[in-house]
């Protein structure tokens, strides 16, 4: 059995999905442990490495030719299901720093130096006992029950996902704490664009819909105040840095009410991976600690420039 055969095999072990287990994942699961066409999984390893390496390393060690254009097939249709499988980690870099590496988990890389010897069987169900097959996760994720959210004082469920977990946030522990008496004008869902969207108000207030994908993941807006609090969720992408703002004041250019800019996180951790992108005269709110404030310069705290 050749090496991308036994790839294979390795995945359908571990009980992957048939679409995991084709051609690309196997070269990519043989790239990630720096397997060449000679060596055996023994001396499998878990460098750290990029996309862009992984290519490279198929083209050169197996003379398969994925072109550079195939990085976001990789990275959606396998990575993303090897991460989820505890086949892979991150080194928790931002997804667009030229930092951000994968490397297999220790686990897993355990599993596959044993593959063929004696320990393999005893291994392998060791692996599959500590871990969820990701078949499973799949099948269950149809079950999980949505989240609900009162907003503006009617009941609304979210779809599961830590972007949605993070909305819900800042709805029910932003909103009543730094927001106080304001109404929801307009959020989204991961399964359903636009959850809620209160097109007379925002119309009222001056705002030009042409398209959901320009409007920020909350909107809230207090009226005493003529306050407009412009909200990014952000899990993986999205701060609230100079270029959004931009887009935001050009979707909003003929609203007269004051308009504060936030990024909300849900911990510490991710906070630190974009806090160089985030752009002065805005504010930042972090679920973890929701009764602070991150105040990012201007001329007052949280309020209108």
């Amino acid at each position: 059995m050749d090496n991308l055969d036994s790839a294979k095999e390795i995945l359908k072990a571990i009980e992957m999905p048939e679409r995991q287990q084709n051609d690309i994942s196997a070269y990519t699961l043989l790239a990630l442990a720096h397997i060449r066409q000679n060596n055996d999984w023994s001396q499998s390893t878990n460098e750290w490495i990029r996309i862009h390496d992984i290519i490279r390393f198929i083209n050169v060690n197996y003379d398969v030719q994925y072109a550079e254009n195939t990085r976001e097939t990789i990275r959606k249709n396998v990575i993303h299901q090897f991460r989820d499988a505890a086949i892979v980690e991150d080194n928790g870099k931002s997804t667009n720093s030229p930092h951000y590496r994968y490397r297999l988990t220790e686990e897993f890389l355990n599993l596959i130096q044993d593959y063929n010897s004696p320990q393999w069987d005893n291994s392998l169900n060791e692996f599959l006992s500590q871990h969820e097959s990701l078949v499973s996760i799949y099948s269950s994720k149809k079950e999980l029950l949505k989240k609900p959210v009162l907003i503006n004082g009617e009941e609304f469920n979210f779809s599961p996902g830590k972007h949605n977990e993070l909305q819900k946030h800042i709805i029910e522990e932003f909103a009543s704490r730094f927001a106080q008496g304001s109404e929801c004008l307009y959020v989204g869902d991961t399964a359903k664009k636009d959850l809620l969207i209160n097109n007379e108000k925002l119309e009222e207030l001056g705002f030009v819909i042409s398209t959901h994908d320009k409007m920020p993941d909350v909107i809230l807006y207090c009226e005493g105040k003529n306050w407009i609090y412009f909200i990014e969720a952000v899990t993986s992408t999205g701060p609230m840095d100079y270029k959004r703002i931009i887009e935001i004041n050009k979707l909003t250019e003929n609203v007269g009410a004051g308009k504060i800019f936030i990024t909300a996180f849900l911990d510490f951790r991710t906070f630190k991976r974009f806090a160089a992108d985030l752009a002065w005269d805005s504010e930042v709110w972090i679920a973890d600690n929701p009764n602070h404030l991150i105040h990012f310069n201007g001329d007052r705290f949280l309020g209108p420039r």
